[in-house]
């Protein structure tokens, strides 16, 4: 009686390593191919104007999303990143951005870059991807807070 029990539990149990094995294979040929920017992402242009509205709609969202690593004002020094010891950019520094397209920076958004895990391709809408560019592009227009700028001694206080 315990015969085809202990055959059937040596069955499931095999067939259930192989469909792993078979799993973890599949993983890691597709997640070997990180996908390439390609010259048409970089030429793209961002179709959506900043607004006060959309700002502030990208902004949210860079706080739940992408403020753990990349600072609440884009400075790259978010809880995270400094925790996995990253050097990101501080964006807060035109010439940190200047040179890399919109187009770029939407691709990075969607697909993410090096470390960072994955982007908002699959889980947000495209114009709001194009806020979040005029967002980062906004943290360079600020320049440096002024907690950032040397400071005067007042010996009154």
């Amino acid at each position: 009686m315990y015969k085809p029990f202990l055959l059937l539990c040596a069955f499931l149990l095999a067939s259930i390593a192989i469909a792993r094995g078979h799993q973890s294979a599949t993983q890691e040929k597709s997640g070997s191919a990180e996908p390439t920017m390609t010259p048409e992402d970089v030429a793209k242009k961002n179709p959506i104007a900043p607004t006060p509205e959309g700002l502030a709609e990208a902004r949210k969202l860079f706080g739940y999303h992408c403020a753990m690593c990349h600072g609440k004002e884009g400075d790259g020094k978010g809880d995270l990143a400094q925790e996995m010891k990253l050097e990101l950019h501080d964006w807060r520094d035109a010439s940190s951005i200047g040179k890399i397209t919109d187009g770029e920076l939407f691709w990075i958004i969607s697909n993410g870059k090096g470390k960072m895990l994955g982007g908002e391709g699959d889980r947000t809408p495209e114009k709001m991807r194009w806020n979040l560019v005029n967002l980062v592009r906004s943290f360079g227009k600020k320049g440096a807070p002024a907690g950032d700028k040397p400071k005067t001694e007042n010996p009154q206080h």
